[in-house]
């Protein structure tokens, strides 16, 4: 048994059981893979994969329990790299934090830069995904963690933590009938065309609920994952919008107006989210408390602990 075995056990579940595409992913040949598979089974004594012919069609019930279990001792393996990586060189390496186009654009710039002054060795890399994607990144070990507002507590094998809560709000085009009024109603707003977010993006689903409750039937024309096409559609005349209250910035939105409807939309609560049982470098933890800084290393490296 060795670790490439693990590996292509666990990536044949990833690429659901397309060999070629383990094969691509982990640069080596299809029979290569098949050969390695196989080999495991038979020193294991027990068939991994559902075979029909020479395809994999699925996990059979102790396959099941194989995968978990290599799921975790390359998970291991990893943190045991990482723990060697943190003791031998504590202030450099890679970062790698996978988040919305909002978040990157909206909540984290100043963040990054504290970061980058204090840990300048450290090479930090921005994924944009959506939230989907995101969890996807953790799940797999492409990203270290995660942050947005959706999906990812809906993962068991990923440990979320509130960061902070924020609500939508209204844009419009200078001079519109609504700019300047108080006390908005939803029944006003949807007298007229909305371009907001996607679905499963940026608190939509908020919305939606709030338009439903109150029995009033949004118009909505237009929608996107990036606040700022929003913005800008909205400054065309198209419609108005609904967006994150932090994507809008009177000083460079001249064009714009933005109503108060916290008392409409339930607040979004953006949270960060770590793989089960991962270990941090250091200056993942201090990434987090910059960003929430009522988290502390403590309390994170203990909830991740507890979860294993």
């Amino acid at each position: 048994m060795n670790f490439q075995q693990l590996r292509f056990v666990r990536e044949a579940v990833r690429q659901n059981m397309n060999l070629t595409e383990v094969a691509n992913v982990l640069y080596t040949s299809q029979s290569g893979v098949s050969k390695q598979i196989k080999d495991l089974e038979d020193e294991l004594g027990v068939d991994i994969f559902i075979r029909r012919g020479k395809r994999l069609t699925g996990l059979t019930e102790p396959g099941k329990a194989v995968h978990q279990l290599i799921e975790r001792m390359l998970l291991d393996a990893e943190n045991l790299r990482r723990v060697a990586r943190q003791f031998a060189d504590q202030d450099s390496g890679h970062l790698v934090v996978a988040t919305t186009h909002t978040q990157a654009r909206y909540a984290l710039p100043k963040v990054i830069r504290q970061f980058t002054d204090v840990f300048p060795k450290v090479h930090l890399a921005l994924r944009q995904g959506s939230p989907q994607q995101i969890a996807q990144m953790i799940l797999n070990g492409e990203a270290d963690l995660g942050i947005s507002t959706e999906a990812l507590d809906r993962y068991p094998d990923i440990v979320t933590f509130p960061c902070y809560s924020w609500h939508h709000t209204v844009v419009v085009p200078n001079g519109h009938p609504l700019a300047g009024r108080q006390n908005l109603t939803l029944d006003e707003i949807a007298e007229y065309p909305i371009i907001t977010y996607d679905q499963d993006f940026t608190g939509r689903s908020h919305i939606d609920q709030a338009f439903a409750q109150a029995g009033a039937v949004p118009d909505v024309v237009l929608t996107a994952i990036d606040a700022d096409v929003i913005k800008t559609y909205v400054e065309l005349g198209m419609g108005i919008g609904v967006v994150a209250a932090m994507a809008y910035d009177p000083q460079r939105d001249t064009g714009l107006v933005a109503l108060d409807t916290q008392h409409l939309f339930d607040a979004s609560t953006t949270r960060v989210g770590l793989r089960k049982g991962a270990f941090l470098r250091a200056y993942a933890y201090r990434l987090i408390e910059m960003f929430a800084p009522h988290l502390s290393e403590a309390e994170i490296a203990g909830q991740l602990r507890e979860t294993v």
